[in-house]
Formats: C-alpha cells, structure tokens, sequence
C-alpha cells in the first residue's frame, strides 16, 4: 500500500484523508455565532489598539511642539512649504526652471587647467607639444 491508500483509509495523518475525499466532521450549529463573537471580539481589540497609538502620537506631537517653541523652530511641512514659495518667488519672471546650485569645486576653471596638467604628464613629448599650440 502505498502512502495516500494509507491515509485514506485513516492510517496516515488526519487532514489527509479530508482531502482526499474521506470523513467529514458536521459542523457545530454554534459555530457561525462564535465566528461572529471572534471577529467583534477582534475589531474591539483592533479599534483599542488603534485609539493607543493615536493617544501616543498626540503626546508625541505636544512634546514636538513644545521643543520647537522653545527653541524657535518651525515644522518640517511649513519650513519646505516657506523654502517652495521662495524658489518661486525667485523665478518670478523667468520663463525656464530655476536653475541648480552647482556645489564648490565643481566647475573651476583652475581645477580643469590642473586635471589638463595631470593628464599633460603622461603623454609623450610630441603630443605635448601639439597639445599645447
């Protein structure tokens, strides 16, 4: 016999029998009415979780605020909010996007002579030489 004749005979592991087509157990007449009390009871815990995280935030959220008074600082939303109104301001009466600040040191012309003196070295004589005319 081989292991699936086993258990559907009830010789292998219970659930297997299930589904191969073997015994099935009646349902209990209660059991729609305790599916329905587990899933109140679940929402209950849900909504009681939810309310705690909210009461956490909200003390949270004082305590930000009270360090940003005291210290004079402004929100993260409204400082971006003063930074996007500037940039706009500025590009007032420019038909093109504003443009980006290139950081220092890229761009130089002092830079790019030293880069062309690095590379200059490597190169034979008469190549030099043509290069530098």
């Amino acid at each position: 016999m081989n292991f699936v004749m086993k258990a559907a005979m009830g010789g292998g592991p219970p659930d297997v029998g299930k589904m191969l087509g073997g015994e099935e157990k009646e349902e209990d007449p209660d059991a729609a009415q305790k599916e329905e009390e587990r899933q109140e009871a679940l929402r209950q815990q849900e909504e009681e979780r939810k309310g705690k995280y909210a009461k956490m935030e909200a003390e949270r959220e004082s305590m930000r605020q009270g360090i940003r008074d005291k210290y004079g600082l402004k929100k993260r939303e409204e400082a971006e909010a003063e930074a996007a109104a500037a940039a706009e301001e500025s590009a007032e009466g420019s038909l093109t996007r504003p443009k980006k600040l290139v950081p220092a040191g890229c761009g130089d012309e002092e830079e790019e002579e030293s880069i062309m003196d690095t590379v200059m070295k490597y190169l034979p004589g008469p190549l030099q030489d043509m290069l530098k005319k």
